[in-house]
């Protein structure tokens, strides 16, 4: 939803491709680098606290992004931004579960990881005013926003979705799989003719 989006906004050319991979490598760089969600307890090493630590700060710059993402989306238009902000919620809520799962392994408390959490979730909320404030000031900044977003989106079908799609095995539960891609991609084309 979001490509047809930005190519609506000029030409899918070079600077709408450099945006797209620019924001693949971003999230790549993310979950490499800075926001190792995936790694289980065993894999968390000898220092719990410092990877908790780690983890939250990455946690806190994904959801500053996240944030931007959403605001920038409903500045081009209210479907977009719905359907940006569905992407991202489907996306974060089990994102957040796990990182709740990876502060409590590393010795805080419930309600201490459910604080630092929400505190880590709220930057969302900081992204959003920056891109609502700059937006004003600096009308282009929707432009390039997308397209990134695009590319983050991208990044997390390849790596995330898609891999865990394959691990199921059972049938029926595959079919239940493949009725929620079609559903969403039902979402996605009445949210285009809404438009």
């Amino acid at each position: 939803h979001l490509l047809p989006e930005a190519a609506g906004e000029g030409s899918f050319g070079l600077g709408m491709s450099a945006g797209i991979l620019l924001g693949i490598i971003v999230f790549f760089v993310l979950e490499k680098f800075v926001h190792w969600h995936h790694c289980g307890a065993a894999e968390v090493g000898e220092c719990p606290k410092a990877f908790a630590t780690t983890n939250l700060v990455g946690d806190g710059l994904h959801n500053f992004i996240d944030g931007m993402i959403i605001a920038g989306s409903y500045l081009i238009s209210v479907p977009l931004g719905i359907a940006t902000t569905l992407a991202v919620v489907f996306h974060e809520i089990p994102q957040e579960i796990g990182d709740f799962g990876v502060l409590v392994h590393a010795g805080y408390t419930r309600r201490k990881a459910l604080q630092f959490n929400f505190m880590s979730a709220s930057l969302a909320i900081v992204g959003a005013l920056a891109v609502l404030v700059i937006g004003g000031q600096v009308p282009e900044l929707v432009t390039y926003l997308i397209p990134f977003t695009a590319g983050g989106f991208i990044y997390i079908a390849a790596s995330d979705l898609i891999p865990e799609l394959q691990k199921e095995t059972q049938p029926g539960r595959s079919a239940i799989q493949l009725a929620g891609l079609v559903l969403g991609l039902l979402v996605m084309a009445g949210l285009v003719l809404l438009e």
